[in-house]
């Protein structure tokens, strides 16, 4: 059902919000950077920054490389490499939650390669939809010396009949002493053009602006 929904989501449209705290060596730094999003299946996404404010280090070496990273995992061969199968991890069932009517299992999730696109942690997946709903987990790689460890948590909320980013929250531990708080909050979805999940055919459904 859930490879269905990705396959059914054609476009969508929304707004993002980066945030940085650092407090360290060898200077405190924040900075905050709203981004608007387009994307077009089957793996392209087009980014307008709409304001920047803050450090310019961290605009230029955090968010706008996260927007480039973001990028990078949609070709064709990346997303090989990060895609939430049995290819890239091995799953293990931990848990079973039901809160408020919503059933979810929790899946402890190992990397069969230490890739910068895969993590190690836990998943929790809709019961109903076999969506994953939340993300608690560190990088498989840790992307640079300087970084001790990373701990990221990832939220999805249901926007009409589809998951999608909600919330994600990372903690970085630097070597040289401090830490670096990011967030990103993902919001104002409009999805443009999607298919009928219970359709067979190709009719769409098309909001309008």
């Amino acid at each position: 059902m859930n490879s269905q929904r990705a396959q059914a989501l054609r476009s969508y449209q929304g707004l993002r919000t980066y945030r940085v705290e650092y407090r360290g060596f060898p200077s405190s730094r924040s900075a905050e950077m709203v981004v608007a999003i387009t994307y077009h299946a089957p793996g392209t996404k087009e980014f307008t920054i709409e304001s920047a404010t803050g450090s310019k280090l961290i605009i230029d070496k955090v968010f706008k490389k996260a927007l480039q990273s973001e990028k990078e995992a949609l070709e064709t061969e990346n997303q090989e490499r990060t895609a939430l199968n049995n290819d890239n991890y091995i799953f293990r069932m931990v848990g079973y939650e039901a809160l408020s009517g919503n059933a979810r299992y929790v899946l402890a999730v190992e990397p069969r390669t230490n890739s910068k696109f895969l993590y190690r942690g836990s998943i929790w997946v809709d019961a109903a939809d076999f969506a994953v709903t939340r993300i608690e987990a560190q990088p498989a790689k840790n992307p640079s010396f300087w970084i001790k460890n990373t701990e990221i948590e990832q939220i999805y909320s249901k926007v009409n009949n589809f998951w999608l980013p909600a919330h994600n929250h990372s903690v970085t531990a630097i070597r040289l002493g401090g830490h670096a708080d990011f967030t990103i909050d993902y919001g104002s979805y409009q999805i443009t053009d999607a298919a009928q999940l219970n359709d067979s055919s190709n009719d769409r459904v098309k909001s309008q602006r």
